[in-house]
């Protein structure tokens, strides 16, 4: 299976998944340290994605949603954006009414 229908089928088969560097326990980066704790503070259950294991699906998921940068998190399959836009969403409390839909 090529990168890119593995990342279809993952985000088709998990509600919510966070493609990120490294691991929430673990993050590689500043702004997927950021992506795992607002998830957590939200209390979502989500699928985490380490692109640093996988030099293809690292590349792959930037083409995927046609967003350079990682983290990425997508809802329901559909792509919701990096650790900024979750940020602000979390702020105005939009992406806990989304996480919340998606259970």
């Amino acid at each position: 299976m090529d990168a890119q229908a593995q990342i279809k089928q993952t985000v088709s088969t998990h509600s919510v998944v966070l493609y990120m560097k490294g691991s929430p326990k673990f993050p590689q980066c500043g702004f997927s340290n950021l992506a795992t704790q607002i998830l957590d503070a939200c209390q979502a259950k989500y699928l985490a994605v380490d692109v640093l294991a996988d030099q293809a699906v690292r590349e792959g998921i930037k083409v995927y949603a046609n967003w350079p940068t990682i983290p990425q998190l997508y809802v329901n399959g559909e792509f919701v954006g990096g650790s900024d836009i979750m940020r602000a969403m979390y702020e105005n409390g939009e992406l806990q009414t989304m996480l919340e839909a998606a259970k």
